[in-house]
């Protein structure tokens, strides 16, 4: 029977089993930004119009088991 892979295979799954794991361990993550510009489209299709969303400033996650 052949071995089943299990290595993650998206940026999703990597980012949820990097979650899952800092949880396990209380950790705390902080992300900081410095002028981010990311250019949100209105809707899908051809050609939709795009606001221009900016980012400075913080933003910390604080894991913790619930079974604890």
């Amino acid at each position: 029977m052949a071995e089943e892979n299990k290595n993650t295979t998206n940026w999703p799954d990597l980012a949820g089993a990097l979650y899952d794991k800092l949880t396990e361990r209380h950790a705390e993550l902080t992300y900081d930004f410095n002028n981010v510009e990311v250019s949100v489209p209105s809707g899908a299709g051809d050609k939709p119009e795009h606001s221009i969303w900016k980012f400075n400033g913080s933003i910390s996650i604080r894991g913790r088991n619930l079974e604890d």
